[in-house]
């Protein structure tokens, strides 16, 4: 038997058995080594805050509609930083071989069958191993937020939220050439973003005054999704300034207050989220792009991922590392299970 993680209610989650299924043409079956937790996004469909879970997308009117059709416990196999070991392939694969070490994204299971396409080019590259592997989509996510914001050389660049995606970000913005200051509740992750590359690194609350001490912020991208945040990255930069807002905001915009430097100071605010590239990138860009790009950087040594993980589950302990994040989430960066 196959095992799967589910969550049965709000902040229940368990390890569930299933029986696998045949491959069938076009697919491949693929053995899970590790599958990361996302902090974020995944938290909320944990905690059962998803917008998934009270209303319905609609994917041609783009919107969110009131409906009691939406995503319903229990929630099967969350999860989208999966790396493994191809073990079967389907009549007519072409292009992956059995024994392939692959990344994708394909839930918190210990076996899947996924379309080959769907894996075609993500083997690991060189210098990339299964558990550094795992960090594809969240790099991807701070890769994408990164572009959003335009960095120049030489400009200062405040991050808001330094978990495991924001200390990306700062290691990528960094890259491209920016000074960049960071800001985060927990002291750990403060002194860590200076690892990262942040020259100076703010406790909330006063971080604006804080950065504007060090010059006006050319961008501010946030990624901590609270929106109290959200609107201190928007005090932090100057007239004209543009605020990449990444973080997965819930609930009601309490603490943001648009009439105040937004309107005055003529801020910029765009949203980065990993379903599309900037739009002025779309032509050369891609979801996939960020991905090999990001994981190449790795290879190369340009990032370094392993002391951002802090904790290596086994797949029968998910329950523990769910309350983990949820209750004491400054002590965990990211989690891997491992299978």
């Amino acid at each position: 038997m196959a095992r799967v993680v589910q969550f049965t209610a709000p902040r229940q989650a368990e390890v569930v058995e299933f029986k696998p299924e045949e491959v069938p043409p076009g697919h491949i079956r693929v053995k899970t080594a590790y599958s990361g937790i996302s902090a974020g996004t995944e938290l909320t469909a944990y905690r059962g805050t998803n917008p998934y879970l009270t209303r319905t997308w609609d994917p041609d009117a783009r919107l969110f509609r009131d409906s009691s059709a939406g995503v319903s416990f229990p929630v099967v196999g969350w999860g989208y930083s999966e790396t493994g070991e191809v073990t079967e392939l389907g009549d007519g694969v072409e292009g992956l071989s059995v024994g392939d070490q692959v990344w994708g994204i394909w839930g918190h299971r210990s076996e899947a069958i996924v379309p080959a396409e769907k894996l075609i080019g993500h083997q690991l590259p060189a210098g990339v191993d299964l558990a550094a592997a795992a960090f594809a989509r969240v790099g991807a996510i701070a890769f994408n937020a990164v572009l959003s914001a335009r960095i120049n050389l030489g400009e200062l660049v405040a991050i808001f939220g330094q978990g495991v995606i924001g200390l990306l970000a700062t290691r990528l913005a960094t890259l491209s050439g920016a000074r960049v200051v960071t800001v985060d509740a927990v002291e750990s992750r403060r002194k860590e973003s200076l690892r990262f590359g942040a020259v100076e690194s703010f406790a909330p609350g006063t971080a604006a005054e804080a950065i504007r001490g060090l010059g006006r912020a050319d961008t501010a991208i946030e990624l901590s999704g609270v929106y109290a945040a959200l609107h201190e990255a928007i005090r932090s930069v100057g007239v004209s300034g543009r605020v990449v807002a990444s973080g997965f905001y819930q609930g009601e915009g309490d603490g943001l207050r648009l009439g105040e430097e937004f309107h005055h100071n003529r801020v910029e605010l765009v949203s980065s989220q990993i379903g599309g590239v900037p739009p002025e990138l779309a032509g050369r860009w891609s979801v996939d792009r960020l991905q090999t790009t990001f994981l190449s950087l790795v290879g190369k040594g340009a990032v370094d991922v392993e002391p951002l993980i802090s904790h290596r589950v086994p797949i029968e302990d998910a329950a523990d590392a769910y309350t983990l994040l949820d209750t004491r989430p400054g002590d965990a960066l990211q989690i891997l299970l491992e299978f």
